[in-house]
C-alpha cells in the first residue's frame, strides 16, 4: 500500500524514565520502569519496522528522557519540517537537539511563532487516502495551529478537538491508514469533531475502537505497507483490521506505556508526501 520508501526516526530509551507528570499516564509512575524491558520492547518495535522500512536514529540525550518520542520532534511534509514548541516546560530541552538532527540531515526548517505551542507529529497527522493533515488541539497544542498549517504548508487541515486528558496528543487517539482509512476513539473528541470526521470519512472506512481497545493504545500505531503495528488490540479489533485489508502486528510497549506512549510515540515518519 505504500507508494514511497519510507524512513523512520527512532531514538534510542538509553535515558528513558518517568522523572516528573505531564500526563496522566505518568501519574504513580516515578521512577518504576524497567530500563532492560524497556530495551527490549524497543528493539522488537524497530526490528518490526525494519522489515518494511528504514530506521535511523537521533541520539538519545541524558535528562531528556522523553525524547525517546520521536513522533513529538516535528511534522515533516517532503524535506521540509516544522520543528516542534512544547508546551511542557520538561519537554522544551528536545527543541534544540531536534532542531540540529533536521539540519544535520538536510531538511528546510520552517518559520513557527516560538508562542504557539504546537507538538509536531503527535497532534498533525497525514491522511492517506488524500492531501490533508488531521490536526488535534486542546492539551498541547495550540488552537491556532491548524490555521497556521494551512497557510505555512498550503495543505487543507482537519481541527479535531481534544477533551480526554488520557488522550493529549491527537496520535493516542486516531490513526490515518492508508487508502483513507481511520482508526480512531470516538469519545476522546468534542461532538463538532466527530461530525467533522463523520463528514470527510466514509462510514465503511471508519474503524471507531472502544475505549477499552483505546486504552492499549491500539490507535497510537504505526502502518506500513498494510501492516499496523500497536502495543495491543482485542480480537475484535484485529479481526476488523484483518477485514479492511490489514495485517495488525502486536509489540508489546508496556514501559512506554507509563510515560503515555506507545508505537506511534516513539517514531517519526521521515517520508510524508
Amino acid at each position: 500500500m505504500t507508494a514511497v520508501p519510507q524512513t523512520i526516526l527512532m531514538c534510542p530509551p538509553d535515558h528513558f524514565e518517568v522523572v516528573y507528570v505531564i500526563n496522566p499516564w505518568m501519574e504513580g509512575q516515578f521512577a518504576n520502569t524497567d530500563d532492560a524491558l524497556a530495551h527490549r520492547q524497543w528493539n522488537d518495535l524497530r526490528n518490526a519496522i525494519e522489515l518494511h522500512a528504514k530506521v535511523v536514529l537521533e541520539p538519545p540525550r541524558q535528562d531528556l528522557p522523553d525524547i525517546v518520542f520521536t513522533a513529538n520532534a516535528g511534522l515533516v511534509l517532503g524535506k521540509k519540517v516544522i520543528v516542534s514548541r512544547f508546551r511542557s516546560v520538561e519537554r522544551q530541552g528536545e527543541e534544540p537537539h531536534h532542531r540540529a538532527w533536521f539540519t544535520e540531515n538536510g531538511f528546510e526548517i520552517l518559520d513557527w511563532p516560538p508562542e504557539v505551542p504546537f507538538e509536531g507529529a503527535g497532534d498533525a497527522l497525514s491522511d492517506r487516502g488524500r492531501e490533508l493533515l488531521w490536526v488535534g488541539h486542546g492539551f498541547r497544542s495550540d488552537a491556532a495551529v491548524p490555521a497556521l498549517l494551512e497557510r505555512l504548508l498550503d495543505r487543507k487541515t482537519a481541527a479535531l478537538t481534544l477533551i480526554d486528558p488520557r488522550f493529549y496528543h491527537l496520535d493516542t487517539c486516531l490513526c490515518p491508514l492508508a487508502g483513507g482509512y481511520l482508526l480512531y476513539f470516538p469519545a476522546a473528541f468534542d461532538e463538532k469533531s466527530r461530525a467533522l470526521i463523520e463528514v470527510l470519512v466514509p462510514k465503511d472506512k471508519r474503524i471507531a475502537v472502544e475505549e477499552a481497545d483505546a486504552l492499549k493504545f491500539c490507535c497510537n500505531a504505526v502502518d506500513l505497507d498494510g501492516f499496523v503495528l500497536m502495543n495491543d488490540a482485542s480480537e475484535n479489533l484485529r479481526s476488523r483490521l484483518r477485514s479492511a485489508g490489514f495485517t495488525p502486528v502486536i509489540t508489546p510497549l508496556s514501559e512506554f506505556m507509563k510515560a503515555g506512549g506507545a508505537a506511534k510515540c516513539l517514531t517519526l515518519k521521515l517520508v510524508e508526501i
